[in-house]
């Protein structure tokens, strides 16, 4: 099913410069944030009194009416200071895009009742007016595979009781709401989702925060630690308005046809992220001096080598990013476009991970202490291409897809 027609868009929208306001302020914070694995609260503050919850919500509802183009704008700025706190507004943006950016046409034919819209504007309303969302999907032992989650719901009372442990919710003690994805009780649990919603019956719910819903800390990880990924334990009634597309089963087709807020929104954040760590260490590199050596690293053919190859990659990654966000915005969903969808995360990995490490080995040593920036942006940029699709996924999708397979139907295994 092809999705060709945009959502409708607002008025002209400053993504970077929205970010830039607080920019600064996050990166004064990113290095506490990542000793004490936590997300510091005041960036919500300044994330929220920015405006930037509401990004992508439509100015009808009280938001900015961007675009997927205006949040790659701004994830990239953003990084620079802060490469988690720009991972966790990802997360809270990829819910507002997937709502906001659906078309109402394409909702309908895929089955979302009519009561799904109202139920969809109070929640971009909110978000607009600073609620934060914390996505709860990834579980141990099954990543953010869809086909393997443990996570179960059942009809209760008009509503659904949800019950189950998520990990990796980024922000998950200063959730407003968690989009939760959760198996239906009575599905197979080895089934993998479908197009028709069937024997998975994998869905989506909008979950608040309050009893029912603990948070369990248990994060300390290799990088992004300033994201505060904790484990969330949801035994939990919620009423029918919160099942996402009113239809279970359907976001789960929605993202698969449409990938980019599934996929590709993760591409800008590590874009971001390579840029940052080769800034610092081009700060480094040029401050770096000895006796022996006057002209510091930066005289050293080797060393410059290292920054002409990064940049070269840098630049390239931003190209792929900003034409995959183009095509987002104009053509959404279609066959070319998710080829983009898929490239720029794919290569948003890869390079920001080969760039953090070339650029660390420029600079020596003395720039992986611990407290120092680019020991803390390696150990970020390192986790880009295991976030999901992970580089492989990618890969393996564009693969099937360059040799004329449906990269959907045709792959071994569930893709999620």
């Amino acid at each position: 099913m092809n999705a060709t027609i945009p959502a409708p868009r607002g008025p002209a929208v400053d993504g970077a410069g929205l970010a830039g306001s607080v920019v600064d302020a996050l990166a004064a914070r990113a290095g506490a944030a990542d000793r004490d694995g936590e997300l510091p609260g005041a960036d919500l503050d300044d994330l929220r009194a920015a405006g930037l919850f509401g990004l992508l919500v439509p100015a009808r509802l009280g938001g900015s009416g961007g675009g997927f183009a205006d949040w790659a704008d701004a994830a990239r700025v953003l990084a620079a200071g802060s490469g988690a706190t720009a991972l966790v507004l990802n997360m809270h943006t990829s819910v507002v895009g997937a709502l906001a950016g659906t078309p109402d046409g394409l909702a309908r034919t895929m089955g979302a009742p009519e009561s799904f819209f109202a139920a969809r504007d109070r929640m971009l309303a909110r978000a607009a007016a600073g609620e934060f969302i914390a996505v709860a999907m990834s579980e141990r032992g099954a990543g953010s595979r869809l086909s393997e989650l443990r996570t179960r719901y059942r009809r209760e009372d008009g509503g659904y009781r949800i019950t189950g442990v998520k990990s990796f919710c980024s922000g998950a003690s200063h959730a407003d709401v968690y989009f939760v994805a959760a198996r239906a009780e009575d599905a197979a649990p080895d089934a993998a989702p479908d197009a028709d919603g069937g024997a998975a019956r994998i869905s989506h719910f909008l979950v608040p925060r309050g009893a029912g819903v603990r948070v369990e800390p248990a994060w300390d990880t290799l990088g992004m630690r300033g994201t505060g990924s904790h484990d969330v334990r949801f035994d939990v009634r919620v009423p029918a308005e919160a099942l996402v597309g009113g239809l279970e089963g359907l976001s789960s087709l929605v993202a698969q046809v449409m990938p980019q807020w599934l996929v590709a929104s993760y591409a800008a954040v590590y874009a971001g992220v390579g840029r940052a760590a080769f800034d610092a260490g081009v700060a480094h590199a040029r401050a770096r001096r000895t006796a022996g050596m006057p002209g510091g690293l930066a005289a050293l053919p080797a060393v410059r080598a290292r920054f002409g190859h990064a940049d070269a990659a840098l630049a390239a990654l931003d190209a792929v990013v900003d034409e995959c966000a183009r095509r987002v915005d104009a053509d959404p969903g279609s066959a070319s476009t998710n080829r983009w969808v898929w490239r720029a995360k794919l290569l948003a990995g890869r390079t920001a991970q080969d760039v953090a490490a070339s650029v660390v080995e420029a600079c020596g040593t003395a720039v992986t202490r611990r407290g120092h920036p680019l020991e803390r942006l390696y150990r970020d940029a390192r986790c880009g291409s295991l976030q999901p699709a992970t580089t492989d996924v990618c890969a393996d999708w564009l693969g099937l897809a360059a040799l004329g397979g449906d990269p959907e139907a045709d792959a071994d295994v569930a893709r999620w």
